[in-house]
């Protein structure tokens, strides 16, 4: 088993914000997960690949913060069941959807009931873009659709999807370990005929007419990708997108426009942002 390097940042002030996007330069530079809480950030990464330097931040920070970072190596042990026991717990998605590991026990009755073994990816249900977009698409007719989903993480907005009735659905992730945990829990949840891609935009090259294309990433490569995202989308066609803050959504709306779609809903949960846009 491999042992870990926990650093901790404690924040002066702390908000989601400043969380967010010091777990994302982390991210790039090996870390593996990330508990942020009312006072900082715990970060962990494999021991064999840590540096000191890998946890200096402050200095690519586009906020002013105090920042008091602390580290220790924590001995190996099963870290998925230390993180699904500690981190993860059932959570019921609009009252129809329950998200479990197959670990949990009572597990509440719902019409879909969705198994993963989650591996610390991004995606569990528990955040507020993943539910909001989740919700979104048990509010679809998606029978018989074809769907797109960017960035599918565990692949739960993929599962649900096909869940819900969607006569084909792609799901495309950039990063090596969350693609293999979601084939993983395609797998767990028979649902094979689910296509998990790795790599970026450029793996839906031969997709078209795709009836709903979900994007739960973050702001810069929705915007980036839109173009992509649209030649691949029917004329009619919707897009659900997450990732990003309500205050981001008039810079995505602007950019949208170029390419024929139009925004026609809004939802909001502590300050994060679901929108449907569709293709004129």
């Amino acid at each position: 088993m491999n042992d870990y390097v926990e650093v901790r940042y404690n924040l002066s002030p702390c908000t989601e914000t400043f969380t967010d996007v010091i777990a994302a330069i982390l991210a790039e530079r090996g870390f593996e997960s990330f508990v942020p809480d009312e006072t900082g950030l715990t970060a962990y990464i494999k021991k064999e690949v840590y540096m000191p330097e890998c946890s200096e931040v402050t200095s690519l920070l586009p906020f002013d913060c105090d920042i008091e970072i602390s580290s220790n190596v924590i001995e190996g042990q099963d870290w998925n069941s230390e993180w699904e026991k500690n981190y993860f717990k059932p959570i019921v998605i609009g009252k129809e959807c329950v998200i479990h590991s197959s670990f949990h026990k009572d597990i509440p009755k719902c019409r879909l009931d969705i198994v993963i073994d989650p591996k610390m990816a991004f995606g569990t249900g528990h955040h507020a873009t993943t539910s909001q977009m989740a919700e979104r698409i048990m509010a679809t007719d998606v029978k018989g659709k074809k769907v797109v989903d960017m960035g599918t993480g565990t692949g739960i907005l993929a599962l649900i999807a096909a869940m819900e009735g969607a006569k084909s659905v792609i799901g495309v992730e950039i990063d090596p370990a969350a693609h293999v945990n979601a084939l993983e829990n395609v797998a767990l949840n028979s649902h094979p005929e689910i296509d998990i891609r790795l790599g970026d935009v450029n793996c839906i090259k031969d997709v078209t007419d795709a009836d709903i294309l979900l994007a739960n990433i973050n702001r810069n490569i929705i915007i980036g990708d839109l173009a992509a995202y649209s030649r691949v989308l029917a004329s009619g066609g919707k897009m659900f997108l997450s990732g990003f803050y309500t205050e981001d959504i008039p810079m995505i709306e602007a950019e949208a426009c170029k390419y024929g779609l139009e925004l026609i809903e809004t939802t909001e949960k502590d300050r994060w942002a679901c929108i449907t846009l569709i293709k004129k």
